[in-house]
């Protein structure tokens, strides 16, 4: 295996276990159902939240078929990312995809687990309140937002 690939599903595998230990620990020790919501810092709450859908909620999967069916295509892209990292040449792209995979894993797990995945990292400033996410959700964004940028890039040395 190149030390690309390498890289890339280390990264995986971090922040899958980035993510379980997160979720075990505001779970399992700490116990967020129990509690709810916790005030942490003025701008920041710990809130427990079980999204039975995609990102932000969306497509709820209420019925068992629903989710298994959710884990199914979600399980699907991520082995077609994962395909992607083992066949990618360029670092930049390893690390983008390696986050949208290991946090795909992690929410993968979490519906497994729990049947539902657990957001519990609450935003909320300016009178705004964001979405309540974990740290998954965190890793998915920053992967997409570094593949959206990596796609510009591309384009624009194509073009010039």
């Amino acid at each position: 295996m190149t030390e690309l690939r390498r890289l890339g599903f280390l990264l995986v595998l971090g922040v899958f276990l980035a993510d379980r230990l997160s979720k075990w620990w505001i779970v399992e020790v700490y116990d967020l159902p129990a509690r709810g919501s916790v005030p942490v810092l003025p701008f920041l709450d710990l809130s427990m939240v079980w999204n039975q859908g995609m990102s932000m909620g969306l497509f709820r999967a209420d019925s068992d078929a629903a989710r298994y069916a959710l884990i199914a295509v979600t399980g699907a892209v991520a082995i077609g990312l994962a395909i992607w990292i083992w066949r990618a040449k360029e670092k930049f792209l390893v690390l983008a995809l390696g986050l949208v995979v290991g946090g795909a894993a992690g929410n993968i797990w979490d519906r497994f687990a729990y049947g539902a995945v657990a957001d519990f990292i609450h935003l909320h400033a300016l009178g705004y309140s964001f979405f309540v996410f974990n740290l998954a959700d965190s890793a998915i964004s920053i992967g997409v937002a570094m593949l959206l940028w990596d796609a510009l890039l591309s384009t624009q040395k194509t073009n010039t």
